[in-house]
């Protein structure tokens, strides 16, 4: 199995992209931390996903805009597994917004889970992995972190430093055993897009050169790739899982 052994902590995990590489990692062989705020169903996935992999799937509940919390879900996970091998930044909220009615709270919430809970989370993530000496961190950025949209810009401004800061961590833990990548999911049929009207989500599909939504088993599988000894020698990349939606732009 590609994770045996392995022990996985992945931020918003309760739900989505998160909970489907929870689930891929405990196939594969890993011992799975679902790391979530509290009022998620962290507790109830866990709990029945342990059923199923007896002993390897807990929740530890984690609001990434707490330092306090962050420093905690890494320290229960060494004392539950004693070890963090891969750690997925996935946690991450949506915004839609013109800019110039786009109020300060809102701006700066984004910003502070999708960007700052991502440093938070992530050098929590390197000074565990320095210790050990290994390790793979890998960032949920997105095709927006690359490309502008409009009505995004506290979205767009965070993922295009999460894809920034994955490459200067990438540099700074290549000589201490610890690989740093991001995923750019284009868009990914989870719930937040059920709300959409058929005709919205038709433009969103026509985005797409392969014609359809991702699914979140796709960015999991890429997700696994990356925590896994297969990516050895990857680190500070952005891979796209985007159903070609920025091959055709510069």
């Amino acid at each position: 199995m590609r994770m045996e052994g392995k022990v996985v902590i992945v931020t918003g995990g309760a739900s989505g992209i998160g909970l489907a590489s929870v689930e891929r990692c405990l196939a594969e062989g890993a011992r799975v931390v679902i790391a979530d705020i509290e009022a998620s169903d962290g507790a109830e996935r866990a709990a029945e996903l342990d059923v199923r992999y007896p002993g390897r799937c807990r929740f530890e509940a984690c609001d990434v805009t707490d330092t306090a919390q962050v420093d905690r879900l890494f320290e229960e996970t060494l004392a539950a597994f004693g070890s963090v091998d891969a750690v997925f930044n996935n946690a991450g909220i949506g915004g839609i917004a013109p800019s110039d009615e786009l109020s300060d709270e809102e701006y700066l919430k984004v910003i502070d889970i999708n960007l700052n809970g991502v440093f938070r989370v992530a050098r929590a993530a390197l000074r565990v992995m320095y210790r050990q000496g290994q390790g793979s961190i890998v960032n949920c950025a997105s095709i927006l972190g690359v490309f502008g949209q409009s009505q995004t810009a506290a979205y767009t401004a965070a993922k295009g430093g999460v894809v920034n800061l994955t490459r200067t961590l990438a540099i700074e833990a290549a000589p201490k055993g610890v690989r740093v990548n991001a995923i750019g999911p284009g868009y990914i049929d989870t719930p937040l897009l059920a709300a959409l009207d058929d005709e919205l989500l038709q433009g969103l599909i026509d985005l797409h050169p392969l014609a359809r939504l991702g699914r979140p088993e796709e960015v999991a599988n890429a997700f696994l790739f990356l925590a896994s000894d297969e990516a050895s020698f990857v680190t500070g990349t952005h891979l796209m899982v985007d159903g070609g939606f920025t091959a055709g732009k510069s």
